[in-house]
């Protein structure tokens, strides 16, 4: 490889990346269409970020903007600093240059999206898709293999079967774990997880997240894993960031927010989730459905489907309060919410 990179461990003060007042927005017809609103969070560094909302919220988008890989003619303002080492000068993501953001894409910030065969080009070997990769970006191809064959080891799978087959002929965990491997094949210090085990079953679901775990450990990872299933990830990561059509909602350690979660949609996700240990009828659907881009409420987004909400809810939005260590949440009547939308928190498998 071209170079050896020194990394620090997670501490709590200590992002990676920061987005700060994130917005994307498209032009429909000469009406904007808002697929992220006023977007701030952290990604801590070493830390495991779950990005949890129903389709449509704008988890895809916030991780396509970390990387500034917004499709035209979509636009983003705000700011995205991603700091490479801790106490570093940030990069200003949203300024750089084309040569600049390739160079930042795959070596300092890489991405897994849902679906892996999708992802392989059907044609070229897995190895094939390796060997690409480094040359695009001028790395010593020899020793890159060499960090292939430890990378899909570590991922509990045959190197060389994997590397000599093409995508189909993979089951889909095995080809959505080459796609991982592919993914850290450049040393990056983050992964943004789009979905990465949606297509799978249950199983390799929860085979997949343990590796994470493990490999955020040895390669000094910061993850940002987005996904529909709260009680999924709950598990794995440190913090959870709640999106609700566009906006967050909600964000605080795992733990408080299946335990404790202060805002109505992040209360009513957890009782809407199936689960074979609760009672059928403590588990509920979300009324209602989510806004369209173009034509999202004033105030607090979730007003329109929230059991809580008043005038206020639809006129203003609220502010974020501190509800804990770590914990905010956006909402005039969290201290409610609990008693509003109660759940079996024992059924919530975290």
């Amino acid at each position: 490889m071209q170079r050896s990179k020194q990394r620090t461990r997670h501490s709590t003060a200590d992002p990676i990346v920061e987005v700060r007042n994130v917005s994307v927005t498209y032009d429909l017809e000469h009406r904007d269409a808002m697929v992220l609103d006023n977007v701030s969070i952290d990604l801590q560094r070493g830390e495991i970020l779950g990005v949890v909302g129903e389709s449509g919220s704008g988890k895809s988008m916030l991780a396509n903007a970390m990387m500034d890989a917004v499709e035209e003619p979509g636009i983003t303002t705000g700011d995205v600093r991603y700091y490479p080492e801790s106490g570093a000068d940030p990069v200003d993501v949203l300024d750089l240059s084309d040569r600049e953001l390739k160079e930042l894409r795959w070596e300092e910030i890489s991405m897994v999206f849902q679906g892996a065969l999708s992802s392989f080009n059907p044609t070229m070997t897995i190895r094939g898709h390796f060997e690409e990769t480094l040359k695009a970006h001028d790395y010593d191809v020899d020793e890159g293999m060499e960090r292939a064959h430890q990378l899909l080891a570590d991922l509990y799978l045959d190197p060389e079967r994997i590397l000599d087959s093409y995508s189909h002929e993979l089951s889909g965990g095995m080809s959505q774990r080459a796609l991982i491997a592919l993914s850290l094949i450049l040393e990056p210090n983050v992964l943004l997880m789009d979905e990465p085990t949606a297509a799978l079953d249950l199983l390799m679901q929860r085979s997949i997240l343990s590796l994470l775990d493990d490999i955020k450990e040895k390669y000094e990872l910061s993850i940002l894993f987005i996904t529909h299933d709260l009680p999924l990830v709950a598990g794995l990561a440190d913090r959870l960031a709640i999106l609700y059509a566009f906006e967050l909602a909600e964000v605080g350690p795992s733990e408080q927010i299946v335990r404790h979660s202060q805002h109505p949609y992040t209360r009513a996700l957890l009782k809407a989730v199936p689960n074979l240990d609760a009672p059928i009828e403590t588990m509920k659907p979300i009324e209602g459905s989510a806004p369209n881009p173009a034509h999202t409420p004033e105030g607090c987004h979730y007003a329109p489907r929230c059991p809580l909400a008043t005038s206020k809810c639809h006129r203003e939005a609220p502010p974020w309060e501190n509800v804990g260590d770590e914990h905010r949440t956006a909402c005039f009547h969290h201290e409610d919410a609990e008693e509003a939308v109660p759940f079996e928190q024992d059924v919530v498998q975290s």
